[in-house]
């Protein structure tokens, strides 16, 4: 029976998946324009009308009703089955590589706010704080029930106790992976006469080192960094925007590479 339920962990964490992306998507339109998360129930941003539960499927409703709103008949997002869609897929393969863990709940939560800071910073070109220090402070808390190990801890407090070293990775990870990519951007801003690095950008940054410690968030950044180039680069000459005057959601890459690293490595 154990062993059942350990090969249907991934089945079930994507469908819990699912359910989490619906609410994501509640998240995605709601925190850039500071409503409330929890009330009033999910609407149609069109014509305001409540939606019916069972208009508010994940996936299964974008279908059954042609992508269109019940009520006003106009177009509903395609953004909305594709973050659920997502959200459940990153969830099956954390499971299927971390199994009945503390750290698989860890992930779940990481890859969540990952995804809801993608599509907003996406879609708006805004990274909320309440995701990014909200996620910072979260990520803390991890630390405290699932260590992060990493060069510092181990270097400088060999003989501490694994929470101490812990806490202590998170924080020069924070600190080491914010302050060189801040001072960096801000430099070469300077010397371009524009902002190179939004201040919500620089708020990812320990999100990032809280979650993943210096050497994988090191990593993460060099994954969203190569493919904000290349995708975002690929982007701007296939619809011939301006390079100098087009805003790449460098947050966007940033959490695409972040989310790829625990799925990539176990941590």
């Amino acid at each position: 029976m154990l062993s059942v339920t350990f090969e249907l962990f991934p089945l079930l964490a994507a469908v819990f998946g699912l359910l989490i992306g619906s609410f994501l998507n509640v998240c995605i339109y709601r925190i850039v324009r500071d409503q409330s998360v929890v009330t009033p129930r999910s609407y149609c941003p069109a014509c305001g009308e409540s939606i019916a539960w069972f208009d508010n499927i994940p996936v299964l409703s974008y279908i059954l009703l042609r992508a269109k709103c019940r009520h006003c008949r106009e177009s509903i997002s395609l953004r909305y089955p594709l973050v659920e869609t997502l959200t459940a897929l990153l969830f099956a393969l954390v499971a299927a590589r971390y199994g009945w863990r503390p750290a698989a709940f860890k992930w779940f939560v990481f890859e969540s706010i990952l995804v809801a800071l993608c599509f907003t910073d996406l879609e708006e070109r805004l990274l909320p704080d309440e995701l990014t220090l909200g996620g910072t402070a979260v990520g803390v808390i991890f630390a405290l029930f699932v260590p992060v190990s990493g060069v510092f801890s181990e270097l400088l407090l060999p003989h501490a106790r694994p929470l101490v070293q812990s806490l202590f990775e998170v924080v020069m990870a924070a600190l080491l992976l914010t302050l060189p990519v801040w001072g960096l951007a801000a430099f070469w801003g300077r010397l371009r006469g524009k902002q190179m690095l939004g201040l919500g950008d620089v708020k990812l940054l320990p999100l990032i080192g809280v979650f993943l410690g210096l050497e994988r968030g090191v990593t993460a950044l060099f994954i969203g960094s190569v493919s904000g180039v290349l995708i975002g680069g690929g982007y701007i000459l296939a619809t011939r925007q301006k390079p100098g005057s087009y805003e790449l959601p460098l947050g966007t890459f940033f959490c695409l590479g972040a989310g790829l690293v625990p799925l990539l490595n176990r941590i």
